[in-house]
């Protein structure tokens, strides 16, 4: 069978960190092709290269059989390459035929044909097997049928490839179905689809083909119905742990913090408990609702059922000022939008939490903001000039360490960490780490949820693995291992 793509020898460094590393393998012509590896395996840097979101340091692109060293992204729509990734790019306020045929709009007399594009647009559900509304706002449809608009608009652009990256992430299991069903369709046109997924169960009911890639690096590639999920599995996660990981301390007896029953609609009946200087992690797969369970009892998100409980006393948590006020902080996910204000300084922000600590009659003591900011950039070991300087000039570690040293201001006992050590550097990480387990060790008890497998592992006293919004697995340090979480997490 003739090859659709294939790439020779493709590398792609950002500074010292070498995301992808001498990459080779191909994908046939009328094939869905899955790809899959754990979070920072280089996927998505991979699928940017394709669609000419970035340039590869080096190697070679052969497409359709023509050879490239780069594309630009019209470039590459132009050839057949068209991605629909996990956030939708479409503009909500246009319509269904509006959003597939933005760019490109067929015109009449000087003005655009409104009638054919929603002709067209209404013809290309009806061969999926879609009936939708061309003149609806796409604000107004759910997530499932956005996501039809997103296939609709790359096959109206003539793809030859459709790369889809965890598609059935916010999709119901019957959505997932007509997902699968859209996508044999596809394959019966004659369509490639590179399918990314996480979820085990996928591969096997919609791949001909799976390749596995790890720490940037590519593994292997099975047929399908000649490999094994436990063989797959092996293949993600067979690296090295190595000794990167400070030891475990005493844990304290007192439960600080106590979840019952919490449910809201992207987590189901979560109860958990959180012990005085413990490190809980918390696994799972995208979309499995670690994040959303930590915003739920921050107060970001509101919750529909279920309390929560600090030293054993009911409390009310309804914002995260709230949650403040009763020492809890959260370091969240994307910190360059959730975490820090990047164009103020690292003064500013490090005590954006605590002015009213800080104030009297509305006048901030400087002297005393000076004197917290100086002792958290010592003990976090923050690199800087200056506290005037901006935290969009520091490296990512060192904007990580200035979240982190704005949660440590409020004087916190409870510390949720969501995804410690994403995008910054092994050096950085080491730092993270050490301070986290010192942080324990003084008794502060903290939550974290981390996608990347040997630091759940190797930071956390227990382990609540979630999948589909549910904790589905406690597990202790005897029972720690890559295939049994991610065993649980994609059932």
């Amino acid at each position: 069978m003739d090859n659709i793509l294939e790439v020779y020898h493709i590398s792609k460094r950002f500074g010292g960190i070498h995301a992808l590393k001498d990459i080779s393998f191909s994908v046939r012509k009328g094939e869905v092709h899955a790809l899959v590896g754990e979070n920072g395996a280089g996927k998505s840097t991979f699928i940017k290269i394709l669609t000419g979101a970035h340039e590869p340091s080096s190697g070679t692109i052969k497409f359709d059989g023509k050879e490239y060293k780069a594309l630009m992204p019209a470039q590459a729509l132009d050839i057949g390459i068209a991605a629909i990734y996990q956030e939708f790019n479409l503009i909500p306020f246009l319509t269904v035929s509006e959003n597939i045929y933005f760019g490109c709009e067929p015109a009449k007399r000087g003005l655009l044909d409104y009638k054919q594009m929603d002709a067209n647009t209404k013809r290309m559900f009806e061969e999926i097997g879609m009936d939708i509304n061309p003149r609806m706002r796409v604000q107004n449809m759910g997530v499932a049928r956005q996501q039809l608009v997103e296939i609709v608009k790359a096959i109206s652009k003539n793809a030859k490839l459709v790369i889809m990256d965890e598609p059935s992430a916010p999709l119901t299991e019957q959505e997932t179905k007509t997902l699968h069903t859209i996508v044999r369709q596809m394959k019966a046109k004659g369509i490639t689809v590179l399918y990314i997924s996480h979820r085990m169960e996928e591969i096997f009911e919609v791949c001909d083909r799976v390749s596995v890639f790890r720490d940037g690096e590519y593994i292997s590639t099975s047929q399908v119905s000649e490999t094994s999920r436990e063989a797959l599995i092996a293949d993600m996660v067979g690296r090295k742990m190595g000794e990167k990981f400070p030891e475990r301390g005493g844990i304290g007896q007192e439960t600080v913090l106590e979840v019952r029953e919490l449910s809201n609609r992207r987590i189901h009946d979560i109860s958990l408990s959180l012990r005085k200087g413990e490190i809980l992690g918390i696994g799972g797969l995208v979309g499995a609702g670690r994040t959303e369970l930590l915003r739920a009892i921050y107060g970001a998100d509101k919750i529909s059922e279920g309390e929560i409980l600090l030293k054993g006393k009911v409390v009310k948590i309804l914002s995260p000022s709230a949650a403040l006020k009763h020492n809890i902080a959260l370091l969240p996910e994307d910190r360059k939008q959730q975490g820090v204000v990047m164009g103020m300084t690292i003064k500013h922000n490090i005590t954006f939490s605590i002015l009213d600590r800080l104030s009297r009659w509305n006048i901030i003591k400087k002297g005393k903001e000076n004197a917290i900011c100086n002792k958290l950039v010592k003990d976090l070991s923050i690199k800087i000039s200056s506290l005037q300087q901006p935290v969009k000039n520091l490296s990512g570690g060192n904007q990580q360490k200035v979240v982190l040293a704005k949660c440590l201001a409020t004087e916190c006992e409870v510390l949720f960490i969501d995804e410690p050590t994403r995008g910054i550097d092994v050096g950085a990480k080491q730092e993270i780490y050490k301070i986290m387990r010192q942080l324990a060790d003084a008794g502060t008890s903290i939550i974290m949820v981390s996608s990347e497998m040997s630091e759940l592992i190797g930071m956390s006293d227990r382990i609540l693995v979630m999948r589909e919004g549910r904790i589905v697995k406690e597990l202790n340090p005897e029972e720690y291992s890559q295939e049994v979480i991610l065993s649980y997490a994609a059932l």
